[in-house]
């Protein structure tokens, strides 16, 4: 062998010559220097730092005496002092040093020390280090059974794999369970089952943390993969969508409250919001294809916003960007990425032929989520709880997270309804969450810095660039759900609102040209802004139709028309039957009408009406002497009722008012001087009363100077 300069110069014994660098050789597995005393390794400072305070003492104790046996003194190797005379390497061997320290450690009453023990202990010393002078004794690690029977150690493994994946149980099943196995195994009552306390804690050394009784259930019926986070470069390269539903309760629009669902696009690189979408029950296909349709275009700045919320005043190359796209002009602060792939989860919302098409239209790629992996998508589910605190918290309404953190008749507090806290969500994304340092975006190089989402978004954006899709309002606007209505003489009506403009005034009553539609016209809305739909003329082109109450719906829903309607809802707390019994009246009103069939009050109705001549106060009398003839009013004839005409009983009612209120509890019709209970009726029947004379049809003529006279 020769060496020149860093190359190494090899002969076999056949003779061949090879020329090696000296790194790759001493790198090499196999190389080995033939006679080389092995070098000691790095001291193993972690481990002996685990052991109890005493064995470090004393295994500093034994390098002390190992060093003053190799080398004359205690410290080591170039040390200084003068050796001890027991000790002097001049003088005496390594042998009789050797004896010399076992002499002296009996002496000073160390237990059972030889020669013998004080080379084993050298010996220790050179192949492993300060680790190797430990009594390792005191090291040695605990069998996860203990002294458990292996039979029944392999039966308590036995009984956890069948009861993975299955509905959780206690302790006590599991135990049965066990018992069922050691007697399939070896007989009835061949292998003793351990106490109640020794077999939980044997339970709980040898199962999974995450499988053991009182554990949430878990599904999947293999171990769970080592987490391995996605890197990710670029903005829009990964972005996950998730749907979950939210701690707050809302209106919804048939006035009753709810919690509503959430959907969110969070792009992984950026850790940005890219949209949001709530509605109030599950979530459809529409809404998914609506989140690709935001992250698309511009997020606009709402009416009320503050300008600090603008693009040009965020954390980006605002300049730079709105060079190359004009729409990007006072936009809200939140980045513009469309993405390049997204991860959702087996949900048919994400898998329906509507969100794949839309996914086709913008060239974005869909990938799965593997199945019972919940950290697969772990940065958008940290996100609906960050969502939860930074937010919800703060909204009237707020349920928390669950019932035992929940609060008093929650549904009372409600104030907003699922228009304004959309407008609320869109607001916070924006001035909140875009601008908040987070902990998942760090630098490698500098770990103690955190950038907030617009800032990550515009340091990617310089690195990677910035080249905006050509989405038009109309594309937009084309992504969007539709609807076939029809355009009547008031307009389109779409979910009980009212859409109009003069625009439709030459299609009113005229059916679309799609025939498979039966004459409807196609109507593209947004479920998250009422404020407008968009329907399809016939020149190709969508046309904006603005709603009716556009100008007037922007005010809160205040707490007098809330209380308002849960006191209306709460009287009719059973509402199938209160349905059912309005469909009964109808179609009694309806017979009636149809066979003139009349009631009891009808009756007396007609009768009022055919007299002609009769005057109010007669009317009066009628009731009176009626109601006389029963026993419950006093006085007969005209004059009589006349008297009592302004005569209250009891309640406070004069006689005609407490006749009708009997009237009506005897035919259980509304209240004729309740408020809000007159009937058109009741009102032709009182304009009968002051026409005066008139037709025997039962319809007099209007007499001013009689209703003058009764005033």
């Amino acid at each position: 062998m020769s060496l020149e300069a860093s190359v190494v110069g090899l002969v076999d014994e056949r003779g061949s010559s090879a020329a090696v660098d000296v790194r790759y050789l001493c790198g090499s597995p196999g190389f080995r220097v033939v006679g080389a005393q092995a070098v000691p390794g790095a001291p193993q400072w972690g481990l002996f730092e685990g052991v109890s305070e005493r064995q470090r003492e004393r295994a500093l104790a034994w390098q002390r005496h190992i060093q003053e046996v190799e080398c004359g003194l205690p410290v080591g190797p170039g040390g200084s002092g003068v050796p001890r005379p027991a000790y002097d390497p001049a003088r005496w061997s390594m042998a009789e040093r050797e004896q010399a320290k076992a002499e002296e450690l009996t002496a000073l009453g160390w237990p059972k020390v030889s020669r013998a023990t004080v080379v084993r202990m050298r010996a220790n010393y050179r192949r492993r280090g300060l680790w190797g002078l430990v009594d390792h004794r005191t090291t040695r690690g605990s069998s996860r059974a203990g002294r458990a029977d292996e039979r029944v150690v392999v039966a308590v493994l036995e009984a956890l794999r069948r009861q993975r994946g299955q509905s959780k149980g206690t302790v006590a099943g599991l135990r049965r369970l066990t018992v069922e196995i050691l007697d399939e195994a070896h007989g009835p009552g061949t292998v003793a089952i351990p106490p109640a306390a020794t077999f939980y804690r044997l339970v709980r050394s040898l199962a999974d943390p995450m499988e053991l009784p009182g554990r949430p259930a878990r599904t999947a019926t293999v171990p769970v993969a080592p987490f391995t986070p996605t890197n990710v470069l670029r903005p829009g390269e990964q972005v996950m969508l998730d749907t979950t539903r939210l701690d707050v309760m809302v209106v919804f629009d048939q006035g009753v409250v709810g919690r509503p669902e959430l959907t969110i696009a969070l792009d992984v690189a950026t850790r940005s919001i890219l949209a949001a979408v709530l509605r109030p029950a599950s979530t459809k296909a529409v809404d998914a294809a609506l989140l690709l349709a935001e992250m698309a275009v511009p997020h606009p700045m709402r009416p009320g916003w503050p300008k600090v919320l603008e693009l040009s005043h965020a954390a980006v190359p605002y300049e730079r960007l709105l060079a190359l796209d004009a729409r990007l002009d006072g936009a809200a602060a939140r980045p513009v990425i469309v993405p390049e792939s997204v991860v959702v989860d087996r949900g048919k919302v994400f898998v329906s032929e509507a969100f794949l098409a839309a996914c086709e239209t913008l060239g974005v790629s869909v990938q799965s989520a593997p199945p019972r992996q919940p950290a697969a998508k772990g940065p958008v589910e940290r996100t609906f709880g960050s969502i939860n605190t930074l937010l919800c918290q703060y909204v009237a309404g707020y349920t928390a997270s669950n019932v035992t953190r929940r609060g008093r008749d929650v549904a009372s507090q409600a104030r907003w309804t699922l228009p304004q806290l959309q407008d609320l969500l869109d607001e916070w994304i924006t001035a909140g969450w875009q601008n908040r340092p987070h902990e998942g975006l760090r630098h490698p190089m500098m770990p103690r810095a955190c950038l907030s989402p617009n800032e990550m978004w515009g340091a990617l954006v310089a690195v990677c660039g910035y080249l905006p899709v050509p989405l038009t309002g109309d594309d937009y606007t084309e992504l969007l759900p539709v609807v076939w209505k029809a355009v009547t003489d008031r307009g389109i009506r779409v979910d009980h609102r009212t859409y109009d403009h003069a625009v439709l005034n030459p299609h009113r009553g005229h059916p679309s040209p799609v025939t498979g539609q039966g004459g409807k016209w196609e109507v593209h809305h947004n479920p998250h802004d009422l404020r407008q739909v968009w329907i399809r003329l016939p020149n190709g082109k969508l046309t904006e139709i603005p709603w009716i109450h556009r100008d007037h719906a922007t005010s809160p829903f205040n707490d007098h028309i809330w209380q308002y309607l849960k006191t209306q809802v709460a009287r009719c707390p059973d509402r199938d039957h209160y349905e059912a019994a309005l469909v009964r009246a109808l179609d009694d009103l309806l017979l009636r009408a149809r066979t003139a069939n009349t009631n009891s009050n009808e009756r007396a109705r007609t009768a009022r009406h055919i007299t002609g001549t009769a005057r109010p106060t007669d009317a009066l009398d009628t009731t009176t002497a009626a109601t006389t003839a029963t026993g419950k009013g006093a006085g007969t004839g005209t004059d009589t009722g006349r008297k009592n005409t302004h005569r209250e009983d009891g309640n406070g009612l004069v006689p005609q008012q407490a006749a009708d209120r009997r009237q009506s509890e005897r035919h259980d019709i509304p209240d004729p001087w309740q408020p809000w209970a007159e009937s058109l009726d009741d009102a032709e029947a009182d304009m009968d009363e002051l026409g005066g004379e008139g037709p025997e049809t039962g319809f007099p003529l209007y007499n001013a100077r009689l209703e003058a006279e009764q005033w």
